[in-house]
C-alpha cells in the first residue's frame, strides 16, 4: 500500500485497484491506508455471474463499506451463459445422461436462455444485463471479454434494454447461493432484533440498499 501511494505521489498513476484477492486483505489494505494518509484502493476486481455468487459475502459488501466499485469479469462464465455448450442453444432444457454439467448450472442457463427467448434478446446480453443490475451491491462495472467483433457486438447489445423485475426476481431465485456462516445468522430475524432491538427500521443507511 505504501508503495503505491508513492506512485500516485509521484503522479505516475491517478488511482490504484485491485485484483483476485480476499476481500480481508483489501479492507485491512484500506484501513492501513485511511490511517496513514495513504490513497486507498477505489476498485477491486474479480469474477460475478449468474453461476458464481460467492463475492455476495465478502467481497461485494466490503466494496460497499468502503464505497469501491467492483470490476467483475467473467460476466458470462466463460461461455456457459450463452447457452452453446449445455444443449440450451435451440432452447433444449433437458440434462442428458452424458453431460458434465451440475444440476444448478443447467437449470440457471436454461433459465437464461428461457428469459432471452422471451423478450427477443441473446442469452448473452441477457447475462450480462443481471450483472450490470446489481448495483445496489456496489457500483459495479462489467468487464466484457469478447474474442471476434460479433461477440462484442452481442455483448454490447445489452445497453439496448434492462431486465424487468420480474426476470431478475427469476435469475436472483435460481441462481441463489447458500452464503453460510456468518452471513446467513447476521441475516436471520433473531439476530436482528439482538443487535438492532427495535431501531432497525429508524437507521439511516447512507450507502443505500448494500450489505
Amino acid at each position: 500500500v505504501r508503495a503505491l501511494d508513492d506512485m500516485v505521489s509521484a503522479g505516475k498513476v491517478l488511482y490504484i485497484g485491485i485484483s483476485d484477492t480476499p476481500a480481508w486483505v483489501v479492507a485491512q489494505g484500506n484501513t492501513l491506508a485511511d490511517l496513514r494518509g495513504w490513497s486507498r484502493f477505489v476498485g477491486v476486481q474479480a469474477p460475478y455471474n449468474l453461476l458464481e455468487r460467492e463475492l455476495e459475502g465478502d467481497m461485494l459488501p466490503m466494496a460497499h463499506a468502503f464505497d469501491m466499485a467492483a470490476v467483475t469479469w467473467g460476466s458470462l462464465s466463460s461461455g456457459k451463459l450463452t447457452g452453446k455448450h449445455s444443449g440450451h442453444a435451440a432452447g433444449e432444457t433437458k440434462r442428458h445422461w452424458w453431460s458434465s454439467v451440475p444440476e444448478r448450472e443447467t437449470a440457471i442457463i436454461g433459465e437464461v436462455v428461457k428469459i432471452a427467448g422471451e423478450i427477443e434478446h441473446t442469452p448473452s446480453q441477457v447475462a450480462i444485463n443481471w450483472v450490470r443490475q446489481q448495483q445496489h451491491r456496489t457500483v459495479i462495472i462489467p468487464l466484457l471479454g469478447a474474442r471476434t467483433a460479433e461477440q462484442i457486438t452481442d455483448n454490447l447489445g445489452c445497453l439496448d434494454f434492462t431486465l424487468s423485475d420480474e426476470h431478475l426476481t427469476r435469475l436472483n431465485e435460481i441462481s441463489e447461493m447458500n452464503l453460510g456462516f456468518p452471513h446467513n445468522f447476521l441475516a436471520s430475524d433473531g439476530a436482528r432484533r439482538l443487535v438492532y432491538g427495535s431501531t432497525i427500521d429508524r437507521l439511516d443507511n447512507h450507502r443505500g440498499e448494500g450489505r
